[in-house]
């Protein structure tokens, strides 16, 4: 691909940041307490939150200037990936990855003092209301911000909005130009939930996680909420956009080698016919393919997150090679390990199909397999 020679190693430090992220989530966030979440009826933990920004991991990426650690991407998406081992579940790539990047690349000084230290902090949730379909199509924006003398005019739908129930500020999409299709005349807005009255419904996922449809009719922002030159967003938004799909890859990463490891275990220690299942040839090719394709993915998932920290010439390219693999990887794990438990897997009362269904939200974020496969092959030029 011509792409830069990187080692796919971690450094010293990336190893620690690995080995304390996954003392703390196994310790603050084991499946057991997304269990006990889901039996009272709430879907994210704000003292994991807490815990998150104490360990420093709410300003990871965010530049030191703005009180963040500015550790890297790669550090970042290990964190993420110890999430996907435990499901754990929190508002961290939404605020601290996906709206962070964008406010330090289109915010004024003013907008970036006022936000980003408040994120670095965990003081502040924020989410991107993008979609306005049931698939990702950021060209696709119909919604209008129309400019008037004291600033604009938000009016339309965004639907699917990760964390759209717990975000304090939004950053919408919005058309100031063009038609629907054009990536030109594509702008973000900074809007305060609490202040604005927005209309928002929001549906439980089968991985106990919600989405919000988010209704704007004729809501006015002053010309301070404006992020970045009016037209101008979608260089940085793509950016975004393949930062959410290379974390969201990681995360599921994490996911499927938890589901794998805890398939292979049952394998060794469950008897059928008196001997035990493990030495069942059959089932030991499919776990011997499941490992391969695995492996495949860990270096795709690391080899985009390099790329995102060097801001390389093909980060769009191995983002969407990174997500299509992990999605479809993902998949098969989760399928692989439910079917080797048998009848067990399927029950409530064991934790495998806790990540079946996180694994079939997760790969639909940021971009499902087709997206990121159609995308990839159009850039190689298909």
């Amino acid at each position: 691909m011509g792409a830069e020679k990187m080692a796919l190693v971690l450094n010293d430090e990336q190893q620690m940041l690995r080995d304390s992220a996954k003392s703390f989530i196994q310790q603050s966030s084991p499946v057991s307490a997304l269990r006990e979440l889901r039996d009272r009826g709430e879907e994210w933990s704000a003292d994991l939150w807490a815990g998150m920004a104490e360990m420093g991991w709410t300003g990871i990426t965010i530049p030191e200037e703005y009180d963040g650690l500015e550790f890297g991407h790669v550090g970042a998406g290990l964190i993420f990936e110890e999430c996907g081992r435990t499901l754990a579940s929190s508002p961290l790539l939404s605020t601290s990855l996906v709206c962070a990047s964008l406010i330090n690349a289109l915010g004024s000084d003013e907008q970036k003092r006022s936000l980003l230290p408040r994120i670095a902090g965990g003081e502040l949730i924020l989410t991107l209301a993008l979609s306005e379909s049931d698939h990702l199509d950021p060209a696709a924006t119909a919604m209008t911000a129309d400019a008037d003398a004291d600033g604009f005019v938000l009016a339309g739908e965004k639907r699917h909005v990760i964390d759209g129930n717990i975000a304090n500020r939004l950053l919408v999409l919005a058309r100031t130009g063009g038609v629907p299709g054009d990536r030109d005349g594509l702008s973000l807005f900074i809007v305060d939930r609490d202040s604005a009255p927005l209309g928002i419904d929001t549906t439980l996922n089968a991985d106990n996680r919600l989405t919000a449809t988010i209704s704007f009719e004729s809501l006015r922002v002053g010309r301070d909420a404006l992020l970045g030159d009016a037209g101008a967003a979608w260089q940085q938004l793509e950016r975004a956009l393949d930062i959410g799909a290379v974390f969201s890859a990681a995360e599921l990463l994490g996911l499927a080698q938890e589901a794998f490891e805890r398939t292979l275990g049952y394998l060794k220690e469950r008897k059928q016919f008196g001997v035990l299942i493990g030495s069942f040839q059959g089932l030991q090719h499919r776990a011997a393919q499941l490992f391969c394709e695995l492996e495949l993915c860990k270096s795709a998932v690391l080899k985009a997150l390099q790329v995102i920290d060097k801001d390389g010439p093909e980060r769009s390219l191995l983002a969407s090679l990174a997500k299509a693999k992990m999605a479809k990887t993902a998949k098969l794990a989760v399928n692989e390990a439910v079917q080797m438990h048998g009848g067990i897997g399927m029950t409530d009362e064991f934790d495998i199909g806790f990540y079946m269904k996180r694994a079939a939200a997760a790969c639909q974020e940021y971009g499902d397999y087709y997206y990121h496969a159609d995308r990839f092959a159009k850039l190689r030029g298909y």
